[in-house]
Order: structure tokens, then C-alpha cells, then sequence
């Protein structure tokens, strides 16, 4: 029993961290577009050199601010802190964990049945997501620069393998 126990316990584990960093990086994403469409879509941030070009111009150029670098980096130095508005809900039939919003942005009522909110959650995926925003802040940068479509897939899935298991784990628009 102690042998059969042993060989399982790590397969336990190890599904528990690939939920939570799955997890982590699809909540992470689904913040970070939040927060984009959040910006004036006609704000815009001059990008390029300041340098005084030989024929008297400059190469500068003005970019859309919401998916600028500058902003995205500055989302990525504070995003995780959103963690602590997500709880736990573990499906009924497969067992798996996957993470939720609490907390909706417009204050409208959501239906928390079935879902762990608890400080031990909200550490774990806020040390879930630091990590992988520090680990995949280039393919962050480089995926979010861009409006595209299905970037949660693209990113926490094809590119990371952080969700390899789970490409059909659904996981609440926000």
C-alpha cells in the first residue's frame, strides 16, 4: 500500500502544480487584456529616437499607448496582485483544478458555487503567475503588442507547454 501510495503521490503533485501554473498563466493573460481594453484606444506614447537626424528630422513615431511596450511592462510589474480575486473550483469528473474570478470588475454578481476562496489559493497562483510573468515577459510583450485571437491558447499552451493538458479547459471570459 505505501509503495502504491508512493509512485502515486508524485503524479498528484504534479498535476496540482501544471493546474495552478496553467492556471496562473490563463488568468494572467485574461487580466492583461482586460486592462488593455481599459486604455483609451486614441491614447498614444511617441516610440523611436529623440536623436536629431542629419537632414534636421527626427524617427519618431506614435504608437497606440494600451499595447505599447512601456505599458505592458508596467501591467506586468503589478497584474499578479489581481490573483488574490480568484478562487479555486475543482471539476467533479476529471478532478482538475482551474481558477476563477471571484471578484467581477463591474461589481455584478457571480455565481461562486463549488469554488475554494481561501489566502493559500491566492498565494500560490500570485506566486504562480510572478513567475511565469518574469519567465515569459518577452513572449508576454511580444503576443499582447498585437491584437490577436486566442492568445490564452497561443501562449499557455502552443508556446509555454504550461497547458499542454488542458487546450479544452474552458475558462470564463472576463
Amino acid at each position: 500500500l505505501a509503495a502504491a501510495l508512493a509512485a502515486l503521490l508524485p503524479a498528484a503533485c504534479a498535476r496540482r502544480s501544471q493546474d495552478l501554473h496553467c492556471g496562473a498563466c490563463r488568468a494572467l493573460v485574461d487580466e492583461l487584456e482586460w486592462e488593455i481594453a481599459q486604455v483609451d484606444p486614441r491614447k498614444t506614447i511617441q516610440m523611436g529616437s529623440f536623436r536629431i537626424n542629419p537632414d534636421g528630422s527626427q524617427s519618431v513615431v506614435e504608437v497606440p499607448y494600451a499595447r505599447s511596450e512601456a505599458h505592458l511592462t508596467e501591467l506586468l510589474e503589478r497584474v499578479c496582485e489581481k490573483m488574490k480575486e480568484y478562487g479555486e473550483k475543482v471539476d467533479p469528473s476529471t478532478h482538475r483544478k482551474s481558477y476563477v474570478r471571484v471578484i467581477s470588475h463591474d461589481g455584478t454578481k457571480m455565481d461562486l458555487s463549488g469554488v475554494k476562496i481561501d489566502g493559500d489559493v491566492a498565494s500560490s497562483l500570485k506566486f504562480a503567475c510572478e513567475s511565469i510573468a518574469e519567465e515569459y515577459e518577452d513572449e508576454l510583450i511580444e503576443f499582447l503588442s498585437h491584437e490577436a485571437d486566442h492568445v490564452k491558447d497561443r501562449l499557455c499552451s502552443k508556446r509555454t507547454d504550461l497547458c499542454d493538458h488542458a487546450l479544452h479547459i474552458p475558462h470564463d471570459e472576463l
